[in-house]
């Protein structure tokens, strides 16, 4: 009995561990505790505990920097981050004793960095880590160390010590990274799979727009888990032999793929649907179905996490068995409803959703299209050509580059008029709150201030618990580990864990004195300088952006449906363009759902009845992509050899309308708003006319006749969103 228990636990520790160890927080905590414990066992055997700070600093800045990557991908990344590090420590060991001239070499250095941002995620990291280190050794030189030429060289070991550990940590353990990513994309596909459920429940007076909502937003979470993913995957892919794990996640994550275009789906208006069968029990059944495969998602999600088979109870199976059985009774009636048939697909789709669950597990046959692979600028030439595109006054990027700027050009001069000791802490804290977003700006901030708070709080307790060097030295390198392992996800507890070291750091330097209210007072004073920023220098207000970003996303939704007819016409290929077009659909429909968030707690002149358009436009644009998904989604179930011509026009006028549409969006300082619109409604009308087909072809008739009833919809709200370009919201 007592062996059995035993027995039972180890099993639950066993799969708890491997959970834990496949969570990218603990893997970048690890990493930190390694790294760190190791530079605190050199220190204390070596003697040189007063040299800790610098080396800490480095290896915290090296750790900012590190991206999901191979481990060849790790190592030319932390190359060029040893040589960002080195021209800057330079920079600052060059110009320290004039103070105008460090000014201007921080503005240029954090104006050019900045801007590196364009050349993707890796140099984004590169640079920002590359400003702190820029901060830090500023900071160290002033806090402890007469001369700066002594801490530079320990910052750059302990920088180049935590590339080592990085670089070793990911080629030994490769696989964690993705296991975490494909687990995080399942459980986000079970939560749309509920949400979605929500959608089908037959009961008077729902608020179906609110739920409607709430999946829009959700689905953005699910598009940026996909393209995450998909990043972790591909980065570790190369030519030859891959090995089993890395194949049997890339059907996990091509089969993440197909749930979600299913899952996306609509096959009819749900008000109808809910109407059409309010008395029969079809809608509970799907509703059922559509639940038990978020589960079953919930299930795969753990099992990834803990690298063990899903549990399976056979319930899905058999709730389908009873979804058909309902549909061949209603089937079976005198007077079939009209929309048996859009019902009939959506149990088509869940079954065939089903059967993608089940074939999760299975290893990725077939080659992988690689083209996608190399997505960093190949050239200097492409580099600066890419950096060159950003450089205009309406890119977001150039607007941040530039509101940094003068945010560090405050903070600056604030430090010298008032001839802070630890002043650049307040270029730090704008370093790290300043967003492209206003309203990721504001909430940072507020993060940072109250994380800075609590840290110092637990400072003093910590130091008043644990008065012993070497016991104060263990809980500094245990919170670098806290702090680098939970700066992505949870930034108040990052920001806690990062305050408490720094007090530690000072108080084992003797330096201790004072330094509670002066770190938190730099905290406030560098959260107001970019809080102010990002509110009066060029706002990257979501307001001005929507426009642009919904007729981007009624593009893109043209283009995905072309693609989809040529699948029709030339049979099921998951080839480039195809992905590349639903992809592209998907992203620019999860930015029009993240600039309405951010939209939303901005403090722009925008009217309440152009936000109240912009929320109705999001939901009617998602509602058309699911119309469109739905064709894709049954591409595979259709012998479409030759599309019947009336079809085909149909499209086209879709495809047409679509881009008139996003025409007018980006014309808006062309005329008045109603002028921009009123020539599109009759044509509008003009496709609605429905035509008579046969059996074979009526799904793909009904999905395209469900988009061009959306038009209208869309078309009524554009007078308020054309305005919105026009809007003062300086």
């Amino acid at each position: 009995m007592n062996y059995f228990r035993l027995t039972g636990l180890d099993e639950r520790l066993r799969r708890a561990r491997q959970r834990t160890q496949n969570h990218e927080g603990y893997t970048r905590g690890a990493r930190a505790l390694v790294a760190l414990a190791c530079v605190l066992m050199f220190d204390w055997l070596s003697q040189r505990q007063g040299e800790l700070m610098p080396v800490l600093l480095g290896v915290i800045a090296s750790a900012l920097t590190e991206t999901d990557d191979n481990w060849q991908g790790r190592l030319r990344a932390q190359l060029i981050t040893m040589v960002a590090f080195t021209l800057v420590a330079l920079a600052v060991w060059v110009t320290l004793p004039w103070p105008a001239l460090l000014l201007a070499v921080l503005l240029f250095s954090a104006f050019t960095l900045t801007m590196l941002g364009a050349l993707g995620d890796r140099y984004r990291a590169i640079a920002f880590g590359a400003m702190v280190l820029f901060i830090y050794s500023a900071l160290a030189a002033q806090t402890g160390h007469s001369q700066v030429s002594i801490s530079t060289p320990l910052m750059l070991a302990g920088a180049v010590w935590y590339g080592l550990v990085s670089v070793l940590w990911s080629a030994v353990m490769p696989q964690a990274p993705v296991r975490h990513r494909l687990s995080k994309l399942y459980t986000l596909l079970g939560q749309y799979l509920h949400l979605k459920a929500q959608l089908l429940e037959p009961v008077r007076e729902v608020d179906l727009a609110q739920r409607r909502m709430a999946l829009v937003l959700h689905n953005a979470r699910v598009v940026e888990a996909l393209n995450a993913t998909k990043e972790s995957l591909f980065s570790r892919l190369r030519q030859g032999q891959a090995p089993a794990w890395l194949l049997i996640s890339m059907q996990q994550y091509l089969a993440a793929q197909d749930i979600h275009e299913r899952a996306s789906s609509s096959h009819e208006d749900y008000q109808v649907l809910s109407s059409a069968f309010f008395h029969s029990d079809v809608l509970y059944r799907c509703q059922r179905v559509l639940t038990l495969l978020g589960e079953q998602a919930f299930r795969l999600a753990i099992a990834i996490r803990a690298q063990t088979e899903p549990l399976h109870n056979g319930a899905t199976a058999r709730s389908i068995e009873d979804l058909h059985a309902a549909m061949g009774y209603l089937a079976g009636l005198a007077q079939a409803h009209r929309s048996l048939p859009a019902l009939n697909a959506l149990s088509n789709n869940l079954t065939a959703m089903a059967g993608v669950f089940a074939g999760a597990l299975k290893p990725f046959e077939g080659s992988v299209d690689q083209s996608l692979l190399d997505r960093q600028p190949a050239t200097l030439v492409e580099a600066w050509l890419r950096v060159r595109a950003q450089l205009q006054a309406g890119s977001p990027l150039f607007r941040h580059a530039t509101r940094l700027v003068v945010s560090l050009a405050v903070g600056f001069c604030v430090m010298q008029a008032t001839h802070d000791p630890h002043g650049y802490w307040i270029l730090l804290t704008i370093l790290f709150v300043s967003q492209q977003q206003y309203a990721a700006t504001l909430t940072r901030l507020m993060q940072r201030t109250l994380g800075t708070a609590l840290g110092l709080t637990l400072g003093w307790a910590l130091i008043q618990l644990f008065p012993t060097p070497m016991m104060q030295s263990a809980l500094i390198v245990l919170l670098g580990a806290v702090f680098l392992g939970s700066r992505h996800t949870r930034y108040l507890l990052a920001t806690v864990a990062v305050s408490a070291l720094l007090l530690l750091s000072f108080h084992q330097m003797g330096m201790g004195q004072g330094v509670i209210p002066t770190r938190l007072l730099d905290t406030v004073v560098g959260s107001v300088i970019a809080g102010l920023a990002a509110w009066l220098v060029l706002p990257n207000w979501q307001l001005r952006q929507w426009p642009g970003l919904a007729a981007r996303a009624l593009r893109t939704q043209a283009s995905y449906l072309h693609e989809i007819l040529a699948q029709y016409q030339a049979g099921k290929q998951d080839n480039l363009g195809y992905r590349l077009a639903r992809r592209n659909a998907h992203n620019a429909d999860a930015a029009l759902s993240g600039a309405y968030s951010a939209m939303l707690k901005e403090p722009s002149r925008g009217s309440s009845a152009q936000k109240e358009a912009s929320g109705q436009f999001l939901i009617y644009s998602h509602t058309l992509l699911n119309y469109i998904s739905a064709i894709g989604a049954h591409r595979d179930e259709l012998d479409l050899v030759h599309i019947d011509a009336g079809l085909l026009l149909k499209a086209e006028t879709l495809q047409r309308q679509l881009n008139l549409l996003a025409q007018a969006l980006e014309r808006s300082l062309e005329g008045s708003p109603d002028s921009l619109v009123k020539d599109i409604q009759p044509q509008v009308a003009d496709a609605q006319d429905s035509v008579e087909l046969g059996a074979l072809q009526r799904l793909l008739h009904t999905q395209l006749q469900l988009a061009l009833r959306l038009l209208p919809s869309l078309v009524e709200q554009m007078p308020q969103m054309v305005k919105m370009r026009l809007t003062d919201v300086l």
